[in-house]
C-alpha cells in the first residue's frame, strides 16, 4: 500500500501519523520525550520511522517533518530555532533519517494549516488563514491555493501581530501582541494572578463570575480585531480557529462572531466564515505527511 508518514515536533512530544494519499490515517502515535535531555526527541523520531516503515511493511512513499522555528529556504531543515529543541537547527532530516528521497520540513503552524486544507476544516479553500490559540498564538496563510511562506518563512506568524504598541513585549518582540492579548502565557499577568489557565479563566467565565468575563471578553475583543485586520489584508474566504483554547466552543465563537458583526469590514455583505479547527493535536502531522506527497509529485 503507498502510504506517507507525517511527523510533527512539539516542545515535549512527537505526534506521527501514517497516511494514504487520498489523507486516510492507518496510524496515529503520541510519543513524549524529555526536552532536558539531549536530542532524546530526535532518537525517538529515528526510532519511531523504522518501527511504521516495519508496520506498513515497507518504505513509505513519503516521510515529511514539522517542527517549530523558520524552515530554511531549501525545505531540508529547520534553520532558525534558538534556545529550545537543542539540535534542531540545522538538521538535516533526509541525512538524518537515512530517507531515499527528500525528506521536507515545514513550519509547525504552516503543517497544520496544509493539514486542515488537505482533510480538515481548510478543504477546498483558494483563501484561508488559520489561527491557532494555546501556550501563544501560532498562525498560517493560504493565498490564492499557496501557502505562504515570504522571504526567510517569517509569513503567518499571525500571534506576533501588534494590537496596541505600548503594550508589552512578546516572545518576538511585537508590543502588544495577539498573542499578548489572548495567549496562555499572559494569562496570569491579565488576571493579576486569580488564574493560571485560560480554561480556569472561561470555566469562572461561564459560571457568572463578572470579572472572569471582564477579562475573557476583553481578550475575544482583542481576537476580533486581528482577525478583522488578517481579513482586510489578506482576503480570506474563512478563517479556521483552532489550540487548545479554541476547545471552549460556544464560550470562544459566541462573543467572536458577536464582536466581528460590529467590526468586520463586509462590503456587498460578504462574510469570511470563522470554522473551529478539525485535526486537533494531528493538524501538524498530517501537513508533514501531505508536504512530503507534494515533494514527491514535484
Amino acid at each position: 500500500m503507498n502510504y506517507a508518514i507525517g511527523i510533527d515536533l512539539g516542545g515535549s512530544s512527537i505526534k506521527a501519523i501514517t497516511a494514504t494519499p487520498a489523507g486516510e490515517a492507518l496510524s496515529r502515535h503520541n510519543i513524549d520525550f524529555n526536552p532536558d535531555k539531549n536530542m532524546e526527541w530526535a532518537e525517538k523520531i529515528q526510532a519511531l520511522v523504522q518501527q511504521l516503515q516495519q508496520e506498513q511493511g515497507g518504505p513509505a512513499d513519503g516521510i515529511g517533518v514539522s517542527a517549530p522555528g523558520l524552515a530554511a529556504a531549501d525545505g531540508r531543515s529547520i534553520a532558525c530555532m534558538p534556545e529550545r529543541l537543542q539540535g534542531l537547527e540545522g538538521l538535516d532530516w533526509t541525512k538524518f533519517l537515512g530517507a531515499p528521497k527528500m525528506v521536507p520540513v515545514l513550519n509547525d503552524g504552516h503543517a497544520a494549516l496544509l493539514g486542515e486544507a488537505w482533510v480538515g476544516a481548510a478543504r477546498g479553500f483558494a483563501n484561508v488563514i488559520l489561527l491557532t490559540l494555546g501556550t501563544g498564538v501560532g498562525g498560517a496563510a493560504i493565498v490564492d491555493g499557496r501557502l505562504l511562506r515570504g522571504h526567510i518563512g517569517r509569513a503567518g506568524h499571525l500571534g506576533h501581530s501588534s494590537l496596541d504598541p505600548d503594550g508589552p513585549p512578546d516572545c518576538a518582540g511585537a508590543p502588544g501582541s495577539l498573542e499578548v492579548a489572548i495567549g496562555n502565557c499572559t494569562i496570569l499577568e491579565r488576571s493579576g494572578g486569580r488564574f493560571h489557565t485560560t480554561h480556569e479563566l472561561i470555566t469562572a467565565h461561564l459560571k457568572g463570575d463578572a470579572e472572569a468575563s471582564e477579562i475573557w471578553l476583553k481578550s475575544v475583543k482583542a481576537l476580533a480585531a486581528g482577525v478583522c485586520s488578517f481579513i482586510n489584508t489578506l482576503d480570506p474566504e474563512a478563517v479556521i480557529v483552532g489550540g487548545g483554547i479554541a476547545r471552549a466552543g460556544a464560550a470562544l465563537f459566541g462573543p467572536l462572531q458577536r464582536f466581528l458583526e460590529r467590526m468586520e469590514w463586509r462590503p456587498g455583505g460578504h462574510r469570511a466564515r470563522i470554522l473551529p479547527a478539525q485535526l486537533g493535536e494531528l493538524a501538524g502531522s498530517f501537513g508533514a505527511a501531505r508536504n512530503s506527497l507534494a515533494y514527491k509529485k514535484s
